[in-house]
């Protein structure tokens, strides 16, 4: 679905450390499926048919060839460095990125953030008082940018994106509170344990 016209790649973010988790978030298992949790993420992007799928972190047994592997100019800076260095390679006009930490995330609600998009203008959504920058639309424009910053060891997304708004590079979507639960994110195992709960009293897996 391309209602703007736009040229559109994505990127998965999979390059956390995953301390408080106490093992690899991308490898966790997805409850009630065969999948782990980096391939339910991936085929997410994958619906949204982009032109493009970059992978920002560590590659993991079975990443399929045609991803294109991004490695962050700068290390331990935290997903700004990811997203600074995919939106580095990025010849499509804006860049659709996902956490690979965001199980309850659907290709939806991504397609709705592009429908917001417009050449030059992004979209990031926002709870309350904070946006959620990690799965979220940005434009182009916004690269050089993003490498200022992570040069000067400003590491917050949330200064990014504040930066970005006020020069009109990203649209604001505010979240109604039913949505809350798509920016589900497993950080510590009883997020994880959760999410399993969750499942199996619901019956159904993340989709």
């Amino acid at each position: 679905m391309n209602p703007n016209r736009l040229s559109y790649s994505a990127a998965l973010l999979a390059g956390g450390q995953s301390t408080r988790m106490g093992r690899d978030k991308a490898l966790l298992p997805l409850p009630g499926s065969d999948l782990l949790l980096w391939q339910r993420q991936l085929a997410v992007l994958e619906d949204l048919q982009p032109e493009k799928i970059f992978w920002s972190g560590p590659v993991r047994p079975g990443l399929p060839s045609q991803i294109e592997v991004v490695t962050d100019e700068v290390t331990n800076g935290g997903p700004l460095a990811g997203i600074s260095a995919c939106l580095n390679r990025l010849q499509s006009d804006v860049l659709v990125v996902l956490a690979v930490d965001l199980p309850r995330m659907n290709v939806e609600f991504l397609q709705g953030l592009l429908a917001r998009c417009s050449v030059g203008c992004g979209a990031v959504p926002r709870r309350d008082n904070d946006f959620e920058p990690l799965a979220a639309v940005y434009p182009k424009v916004v690269a050089s940018q993003a490498a200022e910053q992570l040069k000067a060891g400003r590491l917050a997304m949330q200064n990014l994106i504040q930066q970005a708004v006020k020069i009109g590079a990203l649209h604001i979507v505010s979240l109604e509170r039913e949505r809350f639960y798509l920016f589900q994110n497993l950080n510590e195992p009883d997020d994880w344990a959760g999410l399993e709960k969750s499942c199996n009293e619901s019956g159904h897996r993340p989709v």
